[in-house]
């Protein structure tokens, strides 16, 4: 699948095929292909904690009110800011950074074949729940329920002309 096929594909998967493995190797070229996001002069503020253990993917899913769909999901992997990587004129920068990183996940994600499901954490008061449950002091950006789908939802996205502006010479 190339790039334009691949955006096109992905959905937003709410439900899958539980007990589906995801093996580890193409777990690696999920997290190598959000860590070949962009950031602010390279600062790559992030980090990932893969969760593959059922208990915590339960605590995960009732720590957020939108991630019921870990109860199906392989793994979740909740991508995480780290602003202290941040300094200077790139200060702040670091949500959309980790931003650029879930979505280089989810296509790639999409192109080995995997659905996914980008749960937002930042900004709201369940980080903290979350950092807990992660042993963390940095910040929950993503949430992604990550596995084999069990369904074929109906592309939402599409091109609105009325959202464009040319500005032309």
């Amino acid at each position: 699948m190339d790039c334009t096929q691949t955006i096109r594909a992905r959905r937003s998967i709410r439900k899958y095929k539980p007990g589906a493995p995801v093996p580890e190797e193409d777990v690696k070229l999920m997290l190598e292909a959000a860590m070949m996001a962009p950031s602010a002069r390279n600062t790559r503020p992030w980090e990932f904690f893969v969760v593959e253990d059922q208990g915590l993917k339960t605590k995960l899913r009732y720590a957020h009110p939108f991630a019921s769909m870990l109860d199906t999901a392989s793994l979740a992997i909740v991508v995480c800011g780290r602003p202290e990587a941040q300094a200077g004129k790139v200060a702040g920068y670091w949500p959309l950074d980790c931003g650029a990183a879930v979505e280089n996940l989810l296509l790639q994600a999409a192109a080995l074949g995997y659905g996914t499901c980008w749960c937002g954490c930042w900004p709201s008061p369940r980080i903290s729940k979350l950092q807990e449950l992660l042993g963390t002091q940095s910040v929950p950006v993503a949430l992604i329920a990550v596995g084999v789908p069990d369904e074929d939802p109906p592309a939402r996205g599409f091109y609105e002309p009325d959202r464009v502006t040319w500005l032309r010479g």
